[in-house]
């Protein structure tokens, strides 16, 4: 497994709050689910109010 480093934003209660996360995944697409799903349930987002801005190794 390799590990990417995500960065974005997500829509908090006074505006946009920037974010920079690194995981473990197979690929690309595991590690932009992974991410979504994970802001999702601790910030109780859907993901139309994230943006994945980029995904690199």
């Amino acid at each position: 497994m390799s590990q990417f480093t995500v960065t974005g934003r997500f829509q908090a209660r006074d505006g946009y709050a920037a974010f920079e996360t690194t995981v473990d995944a197979e690929n690309e697409d595991v590690a932009r689910e992974y991410v979504l799903s994970r802001l999702g349930s601790q910030h109780g987002l859907k993901r139309t109010q994230i943006e994945l801005t980029e995904v690199s190794q």
